[in-house]
């Protein structure tokens, strides 16, 4: 007959989570979860009980579920779609502007496709969708319309040729379809935490994002680097505008070797924007299985919020060894 484990057994078993780094014990000590509160609560908008009926979940239980089911890669719709992320995110980061983590040192921008799953519509359907109409047949089909993601969208991913058996490079790059949205960031140079963000679908155009709020003014540097999906007129006429500095990638031009030297330290700061995204990919999947731009809004700001909230733990180990 199995034993029925006892209060001291539990204990160990808590006691050994605890030392092998129990990531949600390291954020209940650090992450003050109630600052989260009054935008769940207002998302949430619960009754106020008069009318009687079960008592309804604490809003911050059910916060720290959606970090667990995120850190898992777990999937649970109805749950995503209780907070609105974006309020909340703007919460976490005056937390760790609190903390003494200030946007500094400049910003970095980069975009990353994040898949979803892939709809299967015919090409009069297809040109409806991207005219930003309803196709005729499922206008009166309200349960296939609710499978139907009509925000997605299937932009073409190149990926570098690999060299062949025989040492020789093909004449061109791989072109592979993709179909979701896509995930656009800013980071500030210093902490490398998310300070900025917004979804598209994954056809949008980076460089444009750029002018759409991607940029802080609150960051104690104006210098801003991207690579060359970001250069344009349009763009280095904003940027003199609002008083930013670019240190774009040049665009298929000749660079002097002096200058190919600055531009190599230049790459290597713009790649630690790619560690947020390997990060995210590996931590928590980053993969929309919900239907719509809303809903892929929410899951996206969330995987950000356990990014900086991770980074948060991180950087506060590394002061206190310090």
């Amino acid at each position: 007959m199995m034993k029925q484990p006892g209060f001291f057994d539990v204990e160990e078993r808590l006691a050994r989570l605890s030392g092998l780094g129990d990531q949600l014990e390291a954020f209940s000590r650090t992450v003050d979860f109630e600052v989260f509160c009054p935008d769940l609560d207002k998302a949430l908008a619960y009754s106020d009980g008069s009318k009687g009926g079960r008592p309804p979940f604490d809003p911050v239980l059910m916060f720290k579920i959606m970090v667990i089911q995120t850190l898992n890669n777990l999937s649970d719709e109805r749950t995503e779609y209780l907070i609105n992320d974006r309020l909340s995110f703007n919460r976490f980061d005056a937390t760790l502007r609190n903390a003494g983590y200030l946007p500094m040192s400049g910003h970095i921008l980069d975009a990353t496709l994040v898949a979803a799953p892939k709809q299967r519509n015919t090409n009069a359907e297809k040109v409806d969708l991207r005219e930003g109409r309803i196709p005729h047949d499922w206008q009166d089909k309200p349960s296939k319309l609710s499978h139907k993601d009509r925000h997605a969208r299937w932009p073409l991913k190149f990926t570098k040729a690999k060299r062949q058996e025989d040492g020789t490079m093909p004449a061109t790059d791989l072109a592979i379809p993709f179909f979701g949205y896509k995930s656009h960031i800013s980071i500030d140079r210093k902490f490398r935490l998310i300070r900025k963000w917004k979804t598209t679908d994954a056809a949008a155009s980076d460089g444009a994002r750029l002018r759409e709020g991607l940029l802080d003014k609150g960051n104690t540097a104006s210098t801003v680097w991207a690579d060359t999906a970001y250069r344009s007129k349009a763009n280095e006429d904003f940027m003199g505008k609002e008083g930013f500095v670019s240190k774009e990638k040049p665009h298929l031009k000749p660079m002097p070797r002096h200058i190919q030297r600055s531009n190599a330290g230049k790459s290597v700061i713009r790649s630690h924007v790619e560690h947020v995204f390997a990060d995210q990919k590996s931590q928590t999947g980053l993969f929309v299985r919900t239907v719509g731009i809303t809903r892929a809004t929410m899951r996206i700001g969330l995987a950000n919020i356990i990014y900086n909230m991770r980074r948060f733990l991180l950087l506060q180990r590394i002061n206190a060894a310090a």
